[in-house]
């Protein structure tokens, strides 16, 4: 079952101070905890609700909706449909989804997939390449 800190499976917030983040007000979303089939189309709902709320109205068009999955439990197949259908529910909003501290496995299987080009990542602190000064 997926959760967030409050128990529930998404968590909208503001954050304030990251790099990469597109609007003073962006939604931010957060998943945790084991993905099954059950919760995806509430995890869909919720970003619907939040896309057509204040947050969603104030964002700029193709402006990125972030989503943290480092909290994830066994990346799997459901994982990677629930991705799909968030993404979906960005673009149909005229967004983007960019997946945040993404695991490895995830990574692999959006890979594998093709979603690895259609879901926006964030670059792995591991690939960084540094500044040269």
């Amino acid at each position: 079952m997926a959760g967030v800190t409050h128990g529930a499976p998404m968590n909208f917030a503001r954050r304030s101070g990251l790099p990469g983040v597109d609007a003073e007000y962006p939604i931010a979303l957060t998943v945790t905890g084991r993905v099954s089939r059950a919760v995806v189309p509430d995890l869909c709902a919720e970003l619907e609700r939040a896309l057509a709320g204040p947050r969603g109205a104030a964002l700029a068009p193709g402006a990125a909706v972030d989503c943290d999955v480092g909290g994830v439990v066994r990346p799997d197949l459901t994982l990677v449909e629930a991705v799909a259908r968030l993404g979906l529910v960005a673009r149909r909003s005229g967004r983007t989804l960019r997946l945040r501290r993404v695991p490895p496995e995830l990574r692999s299987l959006l890979d594998l997939v093709g979603l690895a080009d259609v879901v926006a990542l964030e670059e792995d602190p591991g690939e960084r390449v540094p500044d040269a000064r």
